[in-house]
């Protein structure tokens, strides 16, 4: 392919540092829990003791008569556990208090080395398949996850697979590789340059980004042979998905496809360039209204950049000629974005706009022949993982990840999509609702989308980075991206959601994944859902939870009808780990926030006793 055309119009979209502008909510939720007990995340879920949540109308959607309404009882052990015999029922409960023990969490590393060394290899992995193991992971290859696959679709739950293997560095180890790959050739000659930013540099305390990240994988650069070996991992776990599911889901994370240096310097520069639209807006008045309201009037454009200097009269005159650029007589940020001439060069998509003296300047002095090699060949991976999954049938989930790479993730996914969204939902971007940009990103790319009339594909999450996202901004000295509390971070939750549920209301068009194990939220949207005559079977709104946790909420789903999806992780014993590690970390906070899951449990098995049902089988 072209990654001329490719690249031409990166800078059309989504940005980041946008203004939220306070507005009416659908939903409230109040809680006097202690917080630090109320939020654990998840690989992207939010496992949260469940609260009361107030339903609010604030549109003429809820006016509308409902069709046949569908109602869901979360209490109703029968049917979230069908599909569990009693040692699976016993082995979750196990799991769930064992995680609850302080000393077991903390140690679990020294103590799972302690297993192996006295149970030995094979015995060590026979304990770990009844425990943490089996309960968390599918199986170890995509041929031995077919069967639990298979089990669950038969229940009315699909999978998102994800291969959980990753490295097991220490601290040493994860800060000399971020560093190394972080930092450019022109920035060893040249550290204090002062074009650049402090958070879109790596900064050696904060290198291991495994730090205050509980359940997310984490990728760390090696070379381009490795990541070469990444995209392979990804396309059999595409072909997988393909093979074991009807219609499944497969995660991938950008920062396994290539050098991380090229996402810090393209998020700094797509900041620069919406600093610099908000600076113009400013000079009209308009810097207090929604991003998409803020439609700067193109004469005073012209005379303005003209006047700062960033450009000859005439110039300027020819940025604004086109198809549809300043026929309307206005320029909103979608179209300040496609302003950026195409090149064959990437590097040269690195320029900003210096601000103090108005001309555009490169990022960075110099970049080496590798360097610009090792940007193409990101993109390369990206498309051709999204060509294998259009092949096999399988949507594409991108996953998100820290707030100086997400801007550059986020425009690439997007970019992806506006290619292969155009007769279905292939791609799907996540979106991190406990940032204070949430909802100005959904909404920038909802507008996108039906400008250029392709399938918008969301997955909605709480976030999987507070802690180290706090600690980073607050040591390094920049504004805190976090919405300031849980509370906060749950109306956002809610407003991207009903933006995006009211978008597919009046297209069709839009997909959304709710991603969470919240059970106020999942009933936030079902009513949502009844009260548009929005059904199951058109297959726009998604449910997700991991596998292993929250049956109660997944499989009544399924069950119902509504499409619903674990995350499905596999891979080695030995590998996976990492991943058990930060599981079991998880779940304690989990446990201790809520005992629902573990008090249905055992509700389930009592009764089942009590029947006589002493050997219970799932029949599917």
């Amino acid at each position: 392919m072209s990654y001329t055309k490719f690249l031409a119009p990166l800078f059309r979209g989504n940005i980041n540092k946008v203004r939220i502008t306070p507005g009416k909510y659908r939903s409230t939720v109040a809680s006097t829990k202690p917080k630090e007990e109320k939020e654990q995340h998840i690989d992207g879920c939010t496992v949260i003791e469940a609260e009361p949540v107030e339903l609010i109308s604030q549109t003429t959607t809820l006016n509308k008569p409902r069709a046949h309404k569908i109602q869901i009882d979360f209490d109703n052990t029968e049917e979230a556990y069908k599909s569990k015999n009693n040692v699976e029922l016993l082995r979750s409960l196990l799991v769930f208090k064992l995680c609850t023990f302080d000393f077991l969490v903390e140690r679990n590393k020294e103590l799972i080395d302690l297993s192996r060394r006295v149970l030995g290899q094979r015995l060590f992995e026979m304990m770990m398949k009844m425990t943490f193991y089996g309960q968390f992971v599918a199986g170890e290859d995509h041929n031995s996850i077919k069967p639990l696959v298979h089990k669950n679709e038969a229940f009315g739950v699909g999978a998102v697979l994800d291969y959980s293997v990753e490295e097991d560095l220490t601290q040493e180890e994860a800060e000399k590789k971020e560093m190394d790959s972080c930092v450019s050739e022109a920035e060893k000659e040249s550290p204090d340059d002062g074009l650049r930013e402090k958070k879109y540099k790596a900064h050696r305390q904060f290198g291991d980004r495994r730090g205050g990240v509980i359940s997310a994988r984490t990728y760390f650069y090696a070379d381009e042979a490795k990541c070469d070996k990444q995209m392979e991992t990804f396309i059999n776990c595409i072909k997988a998905s393909g093979g074991a599911s009807a219609d499944g889901f497969s995660a991938i994370k950008m920062t396994a496809l290539g050098r991380p240096q090229f996402l810090l310097q393209f998020s700094e520069v797509l900041v620069k360039w919406r600093r610099f639209f908000n600076l113009l807006a400013a000079q009209q008045g308009k810097s207090e209204m929604m991003v998409l309201d803020q439609k700067l009037e193109l004469e005073q454009l012209k005379e303005n950049l003209a006047e700062m200097g960033v450009g000859a009269k005439d110039e300027i005159e020819h940025w604004f000629t086109g198809e549809r650029l300043g026929l309307s007589g206005t320029i909103d940020l979608l179209d300040w974005n496609s302003l950026i001439n195409d090149t064959t060069k990437i590097s040269n998509l690195l320029m900003v706009p210096n601000l103090k003296t108005s001309h555009l300047e490169p990022l960075l002095k110099k970049f080496t022949a590798e360097e610009e090699q090792q940007m193409k060949r990101m993109l390369q991976r990206m498309d051709i993982l999204a060509k294998h999954a259009m092949e096999n049938g399988v949507r594409l989930m991108v996953d998100a990840e820290q707030t100086y790479f997400q801007p550059a993730i986020s425009r690439l996914t997007l970019e992806m999509q506006r290619k292969f969204n155009r007769e279905k939902p292939i791609i799907f971007n996540t979106y991190q609702c406990y940032l204070k940009e949430a909802y100005d990103n959904v909404t920038m790319d909802v507008e996108l989308s039906r400008r250029e009339g392709w399938y918008f594909g969301a997955k909605l999450v709480r976030g999987a980075y507070m802690y180290q996202e706090r600690a980073r901004a607050a040591e390094i000295g920049y504004e805190d991206p976090i919405n300031p509390d849980y509370e906060a971070t749950n109306r956002m939750y809610h407003r991207c959601l009903e933006y995006v549920l009211e978008e597919i209301e009046r297209s069709r068009t839009a997909n959304v994944m709710v991603a969470t194990h919240n059970e106020d939220t999942i009933k936030f949207t079902l009513e949502m859902m009844n009260d548009m005559a929005l059904s199951p079977t058109e297959n726009k709104v998604y449910f997700g939870q991991l596998l292993g946790m929250c049956d109660q909420i997944s499989f009544p789903l399924g069950q119902a009808g509504f499409p619903v999806y674990k995350y499905v992780p596999y891979g080695p014993v030995n590998e996976v780990i990492p991943y058990l590690s930060r599981r079991a970390q998880e779940n304690r906070g989990f446990m201790k926030g809520s005992q629902r899951e573990r008090a249905l449990l055992w509700k389930e098995l009592k009764r089942r006793l009590l029947n006589g049902q002493i050997i219970y089988t799932p029949v599917y």
